[in-house]
């Protein structure tokens, strides 16, 4: 199942390994998997001579990652190929402390203080390339806490388990048996709502306030940009992010970034923490702020978990969400028939009838995704005409099971109390109401500013962008804004990554002019 060149990358991988590690296989002996799951895990034992392999009678596919014969909480029921390859191997990696993507201190101090027992559950897809993230995280917290165990469940193998628990989304998270968590997050979301859940032994006493001289809160491409042009200065740079990449991450492909023909979100995510490590940048991942407040002309940033960061200039760059609907049915039934994301949740629609709302590049390329894994593909645009390119409407329209409705008005999200079983349209032009039945609505809508905390700071407009003047300043001394969040016209990455830059260079301008 390995090729040859995959097992030498793995065997240097796992060169240094220090403890012994055991996959402690529990197989039903009648379960069709199940020879390719023991011949896959067998493989890899054999990439180092720290790993074996031990199978055992048992009710499902499933087995234990076992550290010097005990377990380390992290368990797979699946066959870990795909995507969650990487889960396997960092799971490891992270058991002996040799992985690299451990967060700060301050997160590890977090996670060590929640209350157990705490059992976790990840249903995920072997395609979607938002569940590594979460099985990854939880994985982790499992290693760091021992109260916490963590099992990753694949859905297709899987599927009545899946369809017992009226799951039409991933990554699903169950947290001892009630949904915590739906689709694409980070460590620092699920951090937040475990401990909103479970509780925690932290001390209610906050953490010593930290001082900077530029603070960037955002840690995509404006936000990466910002922090190195700050940093180049010489100034004492933090930046604050939920996850470094932002939005970019859930680009599958980039071509447009000028001098780089194509990427992908990934890798231009991870190229910009990169980019950041090479200067003296204190990034700290995993941050939600909370609250912003004005003293004397510092600016006071509160953070989820007692963090407090203090600076003359706070530069903006939370970037946008995906837009929902906001009709009735649509909060209730995300995850049971409404999603955001084709390329993770679309194989749960194979051979059905689903709904793509949004004409613009966005929706066009989800329907043409969609189409060659659904029955049906119809695109409800709400405008008179497609704002898609050109080549994407060509390609669209070119096949048999798209079907495209335009001067569309999306009504309601219909359901059984289940999933859903169909969307309620309105006819712009002839005010004609009916209902299309099908078994999945994805929203392609664009993209909400992620500016809430800020518009008691700062001016926004009517949709919610942070207003800003031609060099980034806001109506706030010392506070600027750049990219998705402001109002700088046409969302772009590298118009982002310009915006970041341009905010940079106005705050230092604005301190050795002796405005800060």
């Amino acid at each position: 199942m390995l090729d040859t060149s995959l097992k030498q990358q793995v065997t240097d991988i796992f060169a240094g390994l220090e403890a012994d590690y055991c996959f402690d296989v529990h197989l039903s002996g009648k379960h069709e998997s199940g020879q390719e799951l023991v011949e896959f895990l067998t493989e890899v034992a054999s990439c180092s001579d720290k790993i074996s392999v031990q199978t055992t009678e048992g009710d499902r596919l499933a087995f234990h990652l076992l550290k010097q014969g005990e377990k380390t909480g992290i368990s797979f029921r699946g066959i870990p190929t795909g995507h969650e390859f990487t889960s396997l191997l960092l799971a490891i990696l992270n058991s002996d402390g040799k992985g690299k993507n451990f967060p700060d201190e301050q997160i590890l101090s977090r996670i060590r203080a929640l209350k157990g027992a705490i059992h976790l559950t990840t249903y995920v897809s072997l395609t979607c390339t938002n569940c590594p993230d979460i099985v990854q995280a939880l994985n982790m917290m499992a290693i760091l806490n021992p109260q916490i165990t963590h099992e990753m469940v694949d859905g297709g193998i899987n599927q009545q388990e899946v369809e017992a628990l009226k799951l039409q989304g991933v990554p699903a998270v169950m947290a001892d048996g009630e949904l915590l968590h739906m689709g694409r997050g980070d460590l620092g979301e699920l951090l937040l709502k475990l401990e909103n859940r479970y509780g925690t032994e932290r001390s209610a006493v906050e953490t010593e306030a930290k001082e900077y001289d530029v603070v960037v809160v955002g840690g995509g491409p404006a936000g990466a940009s910002a922090a190195i042009y700050s940093a180049r200065k010489g100034l004492r740079v933090a930046v604050l992010a939920e996850r470094v990449g932002g939005q970019v991450k859930e680009t599958v492909g980039i071509e447009n970034l000028i001098s780089t023909p194509k990427t992908t979100g990934e890798e231009l995510a991870h190229n910009l923490h990169l980019h950041m490590q090479a200067y003296p940048i204190d990034v700290m991942e995993h941050r939600l702020v909370e609250k912003v407040e004005l003293a004397d002309g510092r600016k006071e940033i509160y953070v989820t978990g007692g963090e407090k960061l203090i600076t003359s200039a706070l530069i903006i760059a939370t970037g946008a969400s995906w837009r929902k609907l906001n009709v009735p049915g649509e909060t209730e039934y995300i995850g049971r028939g409404v999603a955001f994301c084709p390329h993770c949740d679309g194989p749960f629609y194979q051979g059905k009838h689903v709904a793509v709302v949004g004409g613009g590049n966005s929706g066009i390329e989800a329907a043409i995704d969609l189409a060659g894994i659904c029955s049906k593909v119809t695109v409800l645009e709400f405008l008179d005409e497609l704002k898609a390119d050109q080549v994407l409407q060509e390609k669209a329209r070119s096949l048999p099971n798209v079907e495209i409705i335009l001067s569309s008005q999306t009504m309601e999200v219909v359901g059984n109390s289940d999933k859903v079983t169909g969307i309620r349209v309105k006819d712009r032009n002839t005010e004609e109401l009916r209902t299309i039945a099908l078994d999945g609505i994805f929203v392609q809508i664009g993209l909400s500013p992620n500016s809430t905390v800020f518009k008691e700071l700062v001016q926004v407009n009517r949709i919610g962008e942070i207003e800003v003047d031609k060099q980034g300043r806001t109506n706030v001394p010392g506070v600027y804004a750049a990219g998705d969040v402001a109002t700088t016209p046409y969302k772009q990455i590298i118009i982002a990554m310009g915006d970041g830059a341009k905010a940079a260079l106005t705050a230092f301008d604005d301190r050795i002019r002796g405005l800060l």
